[in-house]
């Protein structure tokens, strides 16, 4: 795979605060990269870092393996969408492509039909924006984002304030774009359900800090947490359970059980209860959800920080 980004003990300082505290993470080309963390955590500071809008304290990040002070943001590799679309109510979402089009240096007519087309608003280019929904201008900012066909495009909360069919057109035209356009994507969200439909790695941010990077295989690999299997007669699969030496599990209805230990026996299960000649309807792993997996993070790394804080204190008594 070819490392499209990569930050190495990023660090942004305001005074005696660290927004950000030697962040190190990588995104591949082609990913579509989850930034998770609470309001204050420093994920719009790394965004921000990482397009240009302000520079880092310490640190460095790497876009196709050249340096930050090498690297010319005006050469069209990395677009970004962060806090408000830039745009004007009484101009068109053509007019907005053409002047980005414009301060870029392309000379091509045809890029905002091209461009309005690949977000769905071909049909109302020469539509005043102040008569957009917010999904509409979400979708505009996407497409100037992808004027001059970006490499790695950056998006700050892109469903925030949208109703649930504008969150669900958001994430199928980042799903589109990424696997027709191969655009690689870097998206932080508060909406974690709706971030694990659509990312396939995640990073996780709290006070600064990155708290650990993950992909969508191994987080449902470590969260998996029983094995729900249906069949006909849940109450005839008990006893051949116990003949396994498997006690911890709970009927949930006549047909359902949850097993909560044994989760790499699911072959031998399921050889039992053939034997048994009880038929299985299903047999699944049930994984906790990206929400469950960010929240534990956060619980370790304060209970970690409550740690270190008592140990000063009873280091200056």
């Amino acid at each position: 795979m070819t490392r499209i980004l990569e930050t190495k003990n990023l660090t942004k300082a305001y005074g005696s605060l660290k927004a950000l505290d030697q962040v190190s993470i990588s995104i591949n080309q082609g990913d579509i990269y989850g930034l998770i963390g609470r309001n204050g955590a420093g994920k719009t500071s790394l965004l921000k870092i990482i397009c240009g809008m302000t520079r880092q304290s310490a640190g460095d990040y790497f876009i196709f393996g050249q340096a930050s002070a090498k690297l010319s943001l005006a050469n069209g590799r990395i677009a970004s969408l962060i806090e408000n679309p830039g745009i004007y109510p009484t101009l068109n979402a053509r007019d907005h492509i053409e002047l980005r089009a414009k301060a870029l240096g392309i000379k091509d007519r045809n890029i905002a039909t091209k461009s309005l087309n690949q977000v769905g608003l071909g049909q109302v280019g020469k539509k005043p924006v102040k008569s957009f929904s917010l999904g509409m201008k979400q979708r505009l900012g996407i497409a100037m984002a992808l004027v001059g066909s970006p490499d790695l495009v950056l998006l700050d909360e892109p469903m925030n304030g949208l109703d649930p069919q504008g969150i669900v057109e958001i994430r199928q035209l980042v799903q589109e774009l990424n696997a027709t356009e191969h655009v690689t994507f870097m998206i932080s969200s508060h909406i974690l359900g709706e971030l694990q439909k659509l990312a396939n790695c995640f990073g996780i941010l709290e006070e600064g800090r990155l708290l650990g990077e993950i992909d969508s295989e191994s987080l449902a690999e470590k969260n998996r947490d029983r094995i729900e299997l249906v069949t006909n007669e849940a109450s005839r699969a008990l006893p051949v359970l116990d003949s396994l030496g498997l006690k911890q599990y709970k009927v949930v209805d006549p047909r359902k059980i949850y097993i909560f230990e044994g989760l790499n026996r699911t072959g031998d299960i399921a050889l039992a209860l053939a034997k048994a000649n009880l038929p299985i309807e299903s047999i699944n792993f049930h994984s906790r959800s990206l929400e469950e997996y960010y929240l534990s993070l956060n619980r370790e790394f304060m209970a970690t920080n409550a740690d270190q804080a008592g140990e000063e204190e009873n280091e200056h008594a």
